[in-house]
């Protein structure tokens, strides 16, 4: 489980942040926001949650009227035009653990999150104060740049902020400028096909779903046993789509994943800690991490396997001697 807004807001008096909270009902977007708190004193943000091709997420935290083009945040990444693209509505609760509508640097507080990279707006350096959800989107709380730093130094953090509407020119002799900010380490989930782009709001907060969680899909591609219904009601249509069968495929992912995690737990601070027992540390870490993934994704593998069997039975006609 996640910190709650409540956990948050504790932690933030703890650490003697100066912050005004404001409750109101759910909001899905900044005009919403607006309505409650817009004349409170202080500047609205959205927030985008991105992913990348190699399952590296980021958050951007820009002020509402901050134009952020993902082709040329893509470019200065270092990651291509097409590099990025809005996170899977199951990340949300697995990575960030929280509820759609609720993208903020303050999920950065959860251990699940410590691979995702935090892009912020200069323009919040402008700003006497700046509203954002902690953990939930029935409340809003402002603070000053200040006030955001030292809560992100309190989880190990240095706050970066970039000219996000800035479009540098990047070639051979001109790196990308955003390049640093490309994860480390990376959280794994399994790679599910989209159902349907995942649409987020004027906030840059998710508000429907683009993936559905592995668990969903494997039941959603199991078919029924009963042949003697298949036979009475043959399958007309498109062809489902359905994740590959590919084995190939298949083991690069589980070994892509496996090595990914392997290489985030060593590091300078691991070695000193634990020493001889560093070895033991990292197999059970890995353990821990990756059993639930590798136990989803390979539930995916197995029933899309006897699915593309079983759409080959029913459509392959063999001639009659």
């Amino acid at each position: 489980m996640g910190s709650s807004k409540d956990q948050l807001l504790v932690r933030l008096k703890e650490l003697q942040i100066d912050f005004s909270q404001y409750e109101h009902p759910v909001v899905l977007t900044v005009e919403a926001q607006a309505k409650y708190v817009g004349n409170k004193g202080g500047a609205l943000s959205k927030n985008l949650f991105l992913k990348d091709k190699k399952h590296r997420y980021y958050i951007v935290s820009a002020l509402a009227d901050t134009k952020v083009d993902l082709k040329v945040l893509s470019q200065r990444l270092g990651l291509g035009k097409g590099g990025l693209r809005m996170a899977p509505e199951q990340a949300l609760g697995e990575i960030l653990q929280v509820p759609l509508g609720c993208v903020t640097p303050f999920a950065l507080v959860n251990e699940s999150a410590r691979h995702v990279s935090l892009l912020l707006d200069q323009g919040i350096k402008t700003q006497e104060r700046c509203f954002f959800h902690p953990l939930s989107n029935d409340i809003s709380i402002s603070l000053d740049a200040h006030g955001l730093d030292k809560f992100l130094k309190s989880t190990g953090r240095d706050p970066s902020y970039v000219d996000l509407e800035a479009n540098p020119p990047v070639g051979k002799d001109q790196p990308p400028d955003l390049a640093a900010f490309i994860p480390s380490g990376s959280t794994v989930l399994p790679d599910l096909p989209d159902e349907a782009p995942a649409s987020q709001d004027s906030t840059g907060n998710h508000v429907s779903a683009g993936t559905k969680s592995a668990a969903v899909i494997a039941k959603a591609v199991k078919p029924s046993g009963n042949v003697q219904n298949v036979k009475e009601k043959p399958v007309n249509g498109a062809r489902p789509s359905i994740p590959s069968a590919n084995a190939g495929k298949f083991v690069e992912e589980l070994l892509d994943k496996t090595s990914t995690l392997l290489l985030s737990e060593i590091s300078e601070d691991s070695i000193k800690q634990h020493g001889g027992q560093l070895g033991t540390e990292v197999v059970n870490n890995i353990q821990k991490c990756l059993r639930e993934d590798l136990k989803n994704l390979a539930t995916i593998f197995k029933n899309t396997a006897y699915t593309e069997g079983f759409y080959a039975g029913i459509h392959y006609q063999p001639k009659r001697l």
